[in-house]
């Protein structure tokens, strides 16, 4: 099973370019959205790490004050784990 999780991430608004470039360097996140010290980003598990370590990780990007899980997903990796989606929801 895949984890995909959708993160709310809050930081000092003068550090949100580095940290959503922190973030976007890290396999497996992707950033969506940043507003007002606000960044939207999804966390897969990669073949190294999990998604729950990436997260964890996070925390310890200079400028970030809090992270939030807001969504959690399983998705089948193989056909025997069950039908596999076509395409993943739009968060």
């Amino acid at each position: 099973m895949l984890n995909i999780c959708g993160c709310l991430v809050h930081v000092m608004p003068e550090k949100t370019d580095s940290v959503i470039a922190a973030i976007t360097a890290t396999p497996g996140c992707e950033v969506h959205a940043q507003e007002d010290g606000r960044i939207v980003v999804t966390v897969e598990d990669t073949g190294d790490k999990l998604a729950s370590d990436q997260i964890m990780d996070m925390h310890q990007i200079p400028g970030v004050l809090t992270v939030t899980l807001t969504y959690h997903h399983f998705e089948p990796l193989h056909a025997q784990d069950g039908p596999a989606m076509a395409a993943a929801p739009a968060l």
